[in-house]
Formats: C-alpha cells, structure tokens, sequence
C-alpha cells in the first residue's frame, strides 16, 4: 500500500529556542512555514505536549533555527526528552539574543519571532509570528530535510 501523500512532502529540520522567566528550552520542528510576502510572518506547529510550548504560551517570544545536516545528533537530545526533566543546552552551543532566547549558533541561522497569536490544530498549536529578524551564521552548511533523516534511519515514516 502506498504511502499517504503528505509522506512525500520533504520538510526541513528546524530546532525551536524559547525563554520565559529565565528558563530556556529547545525542541525539533519541522512544521514550520512562510505566510507572508517578504518573510514578515511564519507559522510554527508546536506539538502541545512539549515544555517548549509551555514556554512559547506565556513568553510569546521564540527563534526558528534551521539546523544543518552536521546536527543529526541534535534529534535526540532536543527531540526525544523534555526540557523538564534534563538541561538540553548542556554541552550544546548557544547564545542568547537580546531579547534573553536562545539561539544555535552552530545552526545556519535563525529567524527572531514575535508570537501575535495561536490556534488550536488537534495535537499541535499553530503559531502565527511576526520575524523580527533572520540571521545567517552558516551559509556553506547544508540544510537537513526529513528525507535527510529517513535516509540514514534517524526517524520513521
């Protein structure tokens, strides 16, 4: 039997940065997308169990980080335990933006957001977010997809 359709699609890999009273936290996300001309507003699905979407809720502030294919390692320790239970920046290279939130700055570079508001999606929230800025820090890297990670057995499906 064929696969669904939306198997085929290929999304990129991004990693999800947020603060809120001091407390940081990252996840994997690669529900992430452009909804307006000139890169003025993304959407974000955020999978509603997660501490990540906890933080996003009450800070309103969040960075998009698109991670490179170097990064694999990255799935498990942002994607596969929560921010509650472990410090996930341990060891992990990163910096805080002025705004506090973190940023990867091993990543290729990351998009600065402002959340202007939510909306339910079964599983996940969606995120409507004003870019308040794109920064690229590796440009030679190459970006990591889905098909990426199916390829060398990192993810399912």
């Amino acid at each position: 039997m064929p696969k669904s359709l939306l198997k085929y699609k290929n999304y990129d890999v991004h990693s999800i940065t947020t603060v809120h009273d001091g407390n940081i936290n990252a996840n994997i996300a690669t529900w992430v997308m452009q909804t307006a001309m000139g890169g003025k507003i993304v959407c974000v699905s955020l999978y509603k169990v997660d501490y990540t979407i906890e933080l996003v809720r009450v800070s309103k502030v969040l960075n998009i980080n698109l991670l490179h294919i170097e990064q694999t390692g990255l799935i498990n320790k942002l994607g596969r335990r929560s921010g509650k239970d472990s410090n996930k920046f341990k060891n992990l290279k990163f910096e805080l933006d002025n705004r506090g939130c973190p940023f990867l700055t091993e990543a290729i570079g990351y998009i600065q957001c402002k959340v202007l508001h939510s909306t339910d999606a079964g599983d996940h929230e969606l995120f409507i977010c004003e870019v308040l800025k794109q920064v690229v820090l590796n440009p030679e890297k190459e970006v990591m997809t889905n098909n990426y990670l199916r390829e060398k057995g990192l993810v399912r499906g």
